[in-house]
């Protein structure tokens, strides 16, 4: 199925509208990372918490599934209302909320304290992620697969960068340097401010000249509908799976090799740079062939890998946690922009729909895989977790919105 497109512009020549904006397109990364790099410090000290407070994985996960229902159950009720009342300046509170839970957290002394720092941090993410995905459609220029894939990066980025830093800051010191990310939030406030007003420049150009850059397919409703559907199971494979490598692998690290907290933590750093990469390029592949096919490859291409996975050594062990990690991560630019391409008219809300979703079934993977973990051990969860790419194969169902560019 092919998709027509309708531009319609008094000012055709306008740089706001028509160009790809890359000083906006890199700055909304930059604060992508300083915002995944706060999130991703959670996880990152989980072994420090776990040692400090005698914690169970129960309580690990469920400390995962605080953080990430905060931040899910939140982004589609913001992208909604975003979308018939645009506020270019609610990343700022998002970010103040994500500043104060890492205050909190580097002096949480108890599980419910840290439950509460976790769900501030949350919540600034919950209101971060809708609004900065539709500021990088926005400056996309109409290349929504290469923009989604700048913007998704920096998140990736501040994800592998946590755990580094928390090996070298937090891990030979204390608890309380959790305070040193404080740097990263104000940082992150003055780049938000900065895109806040080109935002609101934008908006104000688009009202003003009645501009309309709207994608129409001609999929029946029911069609949209049940191609959602299938996204969103890939998602619910593709996050659950994904849980059990971002919250636990520094465990299973430790475990099976008889690792540091300090060794696991730059294991852990290998993944997450891989998955980095393979963030970068999923977006400009689903411009050129289609993003059916990303999405089909990213997710069941990666089963061989996650089956395999379990019984390696720790060399080989590193070797496939970074083909996973590149296979697997360039399927969500290329989800999110086909998501957008389905309801080109509530783009705030479908990616506040799917951010959040993917942060909801991260929670959900975290937490039964946590209390799994208690029960049997973290090796058996890796066993087990390893055939939840194989549901990827689904997405042969998904209508092409785009043929394959010669």
């Amino acid at each position: 199925m092919n998709t027509s497109t309708e531009s319609v512009s008094k000012k055709d020549h306008s740089p706001l509208v028509q160009k790809i904006v890359f000083s906006i397109l890199f700055s909304i990364s930059f604060a992508h990372l300083l915002n995944d790099l706060i999130q991703a410090i959670i996880p990152s000290v989980y072994p420090i918490l776990k040692q400090n407070y005698n914690l169970s994985f129960s309580q690990i996960g469920f400390i995962t599934f605080s953080f990430q229902l905060t931040a899910s159950i939140f982004q589609p009720f913001v992208g909604y209302y975003t979308d018939k009342f645009p506020k270019p300046f609610s990343q700022i509170y998002g970010m103040l909320f994500s500043l104060a839970g890492i205050i909190s957290l580097s002096f949480a002394d108890n599980f419910y304290w840290i439950l509460i720092s976790v769900c501030l941090i949350g919540t600034g993410s919950s209101i971060f992620h809708p609004e900065s995905a539709r500021i990088s459609n926005l400056a996309s220029g109409g290349k929504r697969g290469l923009a989604q894939s700048i913007f998704q990066v920096g998140g990736n980025l501040g994800t592998a960068l946590a755990p580094l830093l928390v090996a070298l800051i937090v891990v030979p010191n204390s608890q309380k340097y959790i305070l040193w990310f404080v740097i990263a939030a104000v940082i992150g406030l003055a780049i938000i401010s900065k895109i806040a007003f080109w935002y609101k420049d934008h908006l104000i150009l688009r009202k003003n000249n009645k501009i309309l850059f709207v994608d129409f397919h001609n999929l029946p409703k029911r069609s949209v509908q049940f191609s959602i559907a299938i996204l969103l199971i890939v998602i619910f494979s593709k996050f659950f799976y994904t849980a059990s490598l971002s919250t636990y692998y520094a465990f299973y690290v430790m475990d099976k090799f008889h690792l540091s907290i300090r060794q696991a933590q730059f294991h852990l750093f290998i993944y997450l740079i891989a998955y980095a990469i393979g963030t970068i390029m999923g977006g400009p592949l689903g411009d050129k062939f289609g993003r059916k096919y990303v999405i089909w490859f990213s997710v069941f291409g990666a089963a061989p890998f996650a089956l395999m996975l379990p019984y390696a050594n720790l060399f080989y062990t590193d070797v496939l946690m970074i083909v996973i990690g590149i296979i697997i991560s360039s399927a969500f630019p290329a989800i999110i922009v086909y998501a957008q391409e389905l309801l080109p008219k509530k783009l705030g809300m479908i990616s506040g729909l799917f951010y959040g979703f993917a942060f909801g079934m991260g929670a959900l993977g975290s937490a039964l895989l946590g209390i799994l973990a208690d029960h049997t051990s973290i090796q058996f969860v890796y066993q087990v977790c390893s055939f939840l790419p194989l549901i990827g194969i689904i997405c042969y169902f998904l209508p092409n919105l785009k043929k394959k560019v010669g």
